[in-house]
């Protein structure tokens, strides 16, 4: 049996896509570039008057670039597990990008405000109506209310078991442990997913 040179590579590291979610101006893009280890690639562009005049930008009025297909970047979470970041745009004209965006995700986070914490339903409605795992991640501003997870999830009427975090979308350290929490969530069910297939295969 020949053996494999010895200058070959291996790469036996685990490449996992995740989305980052939620309305506009929450802090998507921020997120992604905060955390990615490499350039991050951006799709945002100058808010025109036209675009002011569809989206709304009530609570966000110092925003002036928009996400118009989505934020790229990779982070190494530990050795071997690499995470690869889609950051989603925010306005519903926007959202026939989301489905080849979700093809093959682990899961998502959804990114929430809590000055606008209605703009995130949207979110959590797509991936709760596909069954795609997420956790949602409260974006904490500086000027706005300060909430529990408790309240948030109860706001949001979220499915039992959906985990909430609070987060600092700036930070490094905040956002990746935001992704490790959504990796183990998002483990956690797909294994039980897999234990309930086998479960309910015919015998013999």
């Amino acid at each position: 049996m020949d053996s494999a040179p010895s200058d070959r590579r291996v790469d036996d590291a685990l490449a996992l896509k995740i989305l980052i979610a939620g309305g506009f101006g929450v802090g998507k893009t921020t997120l992604v570039g905060s955390v990615s280890e490499i350039r991050p690639l951006r799709t945002e562009e100058q808010l025109s008057e036209v675009g002011t005049a569809v989206d709304d930008t009530g609570g966000v009025d110092e925003k002036t670039t928009t996400t118009v297909a989505m934020d790229f970047g990779r982070i190494t979470i530990r050795a071997g597990l690499a995470v690869y970041l889609f950051g989603t745009p925010g306005q519903d004209r926007f959202w026939f990008l989301w489905d080849e965006l979700a093809t093959g995700a682990l899961g998502a986070v959804v990114l929430a405000d809590t000055r606008r914490l209605q703009d995130c339903f949207p979110a959590v409605d797509y991936f709760e109506h596909r069954s795609i795992p997420f956790i949602v991640a409260v974006n904490c501003f500086p000027e706005s209310r300060s909430y529990g997870a408790h309240e948030v999830a109860r706001a949001l009427d979220l499915d039992q078991g959906t985990p909430v975090v609070l987060c600092d979308a700036r930070d490094r350290d905040s956002g990746k442990e935001v992704l490790i929490r959504l990796v183990e969530y998002a483990g956690r069910v797909h294994s039980a997913r897999l234990l309930d297939t086998v479960g309910t295969e015919p015998v013999g």
